[in-house]
């Protein structure tokens, strides 16, 4: 059996994308920084991700407020420290950034490599976190140029 470590790190070395997903609309508004996203199905397109219990955002996806998926460029740290603070519904999460709108208001960050449209269809609580099964409904790369950021932590027990 594996010690503890062993297993942390292993589990801790499951890359993932880093995105920034935006939820709720006008002055509710907020962004918040996630890595646990996955395709998950082909027709429909289907994406899953994982949001901390607790989190105002995982009430309204719960609920099933749309959201958008930005998909982070390599290098964009500037963006990371932006979102890694953390932002509590009406918080200026948006201020000295580009944004346009989705169709339903949710904000698109002008500046990330591309995004997806969601509307989540189902969910699983997983420990810690909850797991969002959602739609993709609309999505766009904003250009052709550059790479996904991957993030591979250190340990698999912490963010």
């Amino acid at each position: 059996m594996q010690t503890e470590k062993s297993f942390d790190r292993t589990l801790g070395h499951i890359p993932s994308g880093v995105f920034i997903l935006t939820a709720g609309t006008g002055n509710r508004a907020t962004g918040m920084l996630t890595s646990w996203v996955m395709q998950a199905g082909f027709e429909p397109p289907t994406v899953s991700v994982a949001v901390k219990l607790g989190r105002t955002v995982c009430d309204w996806l719960s609920e099933g407020q749309p959201f958008v998926l930005n998909l982070v460029r390599e290098g964009q740290k500037e963006l990371l420290r932006h979102f890694s603070k953390g932002f509590e519904p009406g918080d200026h999460a948006f201020e000295g950034l580009k944004t346009t709108h989705c169709a339903r208001g949710v904000p698109i960050l002008n500046d990330s490599l591309g995004y997806l449209e969601c509307e989540p269809m189902a969910h699983l609580d997983s420990g810690d976190h909850r797991v969002f099964l959602a739609k993709v409904v609309r999505g766009k790369m904003h250009d052709g140029e550059g790479r996904p950021m991957v993030h591979i932590r250190k340990t698999g027990t912490k963010y």
